[in-house]
């Protein structure tokens, strides 16, 4: 549903009790059943990224720890796909360090044998790879990516206090690309970088009012890396944290709501009030690109003691919405 700043700032501010209440009965309505999305990511090429985004350490122009790798081979990929489907993963992403990808680059030709293969093993196939325009969509579309990362970071106006190497409209131009390739868009941001709370709504709004709505949303906790100019950030409190995600259950009731990037650093209790209030799906694994995560035997006893399913067809919600 598309919702103004003030209808979702109204449902944030909710008595705490009352707005993970409503959102969770709007998950049950939708989803049904207790089931959690899995997914791995991996990054297949790391480090020496031209942007500077004020988060990355895959960024060259920071002085980080990060060992720069090139990117990985089909040969190298597969087997890590592998091992992600035996674990139980449902969708696997590949992302890449760099600025976007061009039609007809060796570079995009070896991402796209890849995507080739690992779709040949059943599993979603997503990949992050920056910019793009609709012919390299629609290569992606036929090679068989299911999904597409290109989260919108946070609310237009606090944007270029985080990134000024590409605009927030250049965001939006790859999603529409996206759509206009069917490519189901995984779009989210992140939280914790010195913005305010009207500026997380607002990014909920451009999410939400986007036709069609993103099929995934990540919701990202900064994790401050060292050499980064955010490496200082205080952590995200834990009741803001949920209010975002149950927000986001209500503005967009048929979305995947995924928790990402920072999860490590929420208690078992935080994050059992997250899948309450209305998140689905997890990023599992050791590695989120360049952030540690938790370990996979962690999240699958978690969701046991939660009562929690592996969701077992990764689209039939989304089929029947």
């Amino acid at each position: 549903m598309a919702l103004s700043l003030t209808e979702l700032q109204s449902l944030y501010e909710l008595p705490f009790f009352e707005l993970i209440e409503r959102s969770h009965q709007v998950h049950r309505n939708h989803w049904g059943r207790g089931e959690v999305q899995l997914c791995t990511l991996l990054s297949i090429k790391t480090g020496g990224c031209s942007e500077d985004c004020s988060y990355c350490t895959q960024s060259a122009r920071y002085k980080t720890e990060l060992d720069v790798e090139p990117l990985m081979t089909c040969e190298e990929i597969l087997p890590r796909a592998r091992q992600a489907k035996e674990h139980g993963a449902k969708r696997f992403c590949m992302g890449t360090a760099w600025r976007g990808v061009k039609s007809g680059d060796a570079k995009f030709n070896e991402v796209l044998k890849t995507v080739r293969e690992v779709s040949k093993l059943g599993m979603e196939v997503c990949v992050t790879l920056g910019l793009l325009g609709e012919q390299e969509a629609r290569e992606l579309k036929e090679a068989g990516v299911s999904a597409y990362n290109h989260n919108i970071d946070t609310s237009p106006e606090y944007y270029p206090q985080i990134i000024s190497t590409r605009t927030f409209e250049d965001r939006l131009k790859t999603i529409r690309a996206l759509q206009q390739a069917e490519i189901s868009v995984c779009s989210g941001g992140i939280i914790g970088m010195g913005e305010s709370i009207t500026d997380r709504l607002r990014m909920i709004e451009v999410l939400c009012n986007l036709d069609p709505v993103p099929e995934s949303v990540p919701i990202n906790a900064l994790v401050p890396m060292p050499g980064t100019p955010l490496e200082h950030q205080p952590p995200v409190d834990i009741f803001e944290f949920v209010r975002l995600i149950a927000t986001t259950r209500i503005a967009m009731p048929r979305a995947r709501v995924r928790l990402s990037a920072g999860r490590n650093k929420l208690s078992r209790e935080g994050q059992a009030l997250c899948f309450f209030a209305g998140a689905n799906s997890i990023h599992c694994g050791e590695k989120l690109l360049t952030a540690d995560n938790p370990q996979m035997q962690e999240d699958m006893e978690l969701l046991s003691q939660l009562g929690l399913l592996q969701e077992q067809e990764a689209c039939s919600h989304q089929k029947d919405a």
